[in-house]
């Protein structure tokens, strides 16, 4: 079993418990370029103990959803929904929301799919945008993962005001857009009556361990997701972390930049080892090339990367955390 097999089948990154035994004997530390999630998290300060010790107030949840809203482009506070991690939400929409039919932009992350038939809906999945207009609702990852792939916002409201034409859904997962400055976010078309929008918090910020993600809907659609959610459904650090840090834009855009050049020096190295990139985010390139070799020598070498099953000559590679970890990447590539 690959070491980013999940219990469920499904493939993710991740879980260096597995690399280890799939690779008992390889140099300490594990390097682990196998998620998508930023290597250098944001400085947390400290904490009011009453985070900790108190149930979260009503205020502070919506001092969150203020500061996700601004940072992600919604008009109003009314229209963010936040949860512990997007995961949930993905779990979540297809019961919120429930469809026939759903079309998926693929390849792309393994769990929307998942989650939509394990709801009882019937999923295509398609590999040309075209393709979604003729299904009852649709989705897709934007930019996407693993490859980076995007779509003009023009498209992507013509895709929305198709779903909403026939009572259908349009979600779009958002979850690697935060550090994509060029990118202009789907919740500007809110409040598009047939859009739902996903954001990632712990992949942007490093600090995915927090659990925290968001929904962006109309504010119809975002009260019914929060109230699937319940009270208390986002922890009192979470609620103060993410305020915090959510409203710290000189910080995004710095880490923009300098993952910019980050993910130019990964690709001149992979590259250099003989492999193609086929593009991705700041956060984690995909190449192409002898994918099973060289997933192999690198996790002997105690560096996780990203195989594909459905895409065998696929790689996907996130950012080294420090100058060390580039050091180890940069001996084994050559």
């Amino acid at each position: 079993m690959s070491a980013s097999m999940a219990q469920d089948g499904l493939e993710h990154g991740g879980r260096l418990g597995a690399a280890r035994r799939a690779f008992a004997g390889a140099p300490e530390p594990f390097i682990d370029l196998s998620t998508g999630i930023n290597p250098r998290p944001w400085p947390v300060p400290p904490l009011d103990p009453d985070s900790w010790g108190r149930l979260p107030e009503p205020e502070a949840e919506l001092a969150l959803r203020v500061a996700a809203a601004a940072a992600y482009g919604a008009a109003t506070p009314d229209m963010v929904a936040a949860a512990p991690g997007t995961q949930l939400l993905i779990q979540l929409l297809p019961r919120i929301f429930p469809q026939a039919g759903l079309a998926v932009l693929g390849p792309t992350y393994a769990e929307h799919a998942a989650c939509w038939r394990a709801a009882g809906t019937a999923v295509a999945e398609v590999e040309r945008f075209a393709a979604l207009f003729d299904a009852p609702a649709a989705l897709l990852c934007h930019p996407n993962n693993p490859d980076g792939r995007r779509v003009g916002l023009r498209a992507l409201h013509a895709l929305a005001d198709a779903m909403a034409a026939r009572g259908g859904l349009l979600v779009v997962d958002e979850a690697f857009a935060d550090l994509e400055p060029e990118l202009v976010s789907a919740a500007t078309l809110l409040p598009h009556p047939a859009l739902v929008v996903l954001r990632s918090f712990g992949k942007t910020y490093g600090l995915a361990g927090l659990r925290l993600g968001f929904a962006l809907a109309s504010a119809a659609g975002a009260a019914a997701i929060r109230g699937w959610l319940g009270p208390w459904a986002v922890a009192g650090p979470a609620l103060a972390i993410g305020t915090a840090a959510l409203a710290d834009a000189p910080w995004r855009a710095g880490e923009a930049a300098r993952l910019a050049a980050e993910a130019a020096r990964l690709d001149a190295l992979l590259e250099a080892a003989g492999l193609r990139v086929l593009g991705g985010t700041r956060l984690f390139r995909l190449a192409e090339g002898d994918a099973a070799g060289w997933h192999q020598r690198l996790g002997r070498a105690g560096i996780l990367t990203r195989p594909f099953a459905q895409q065998p000559r696929w790689l996907r590679f996130g950012l080294p955390p420090d100058e060390a970890a580039w050091a180890r990447l940069a001996a084994v590539l050559r």
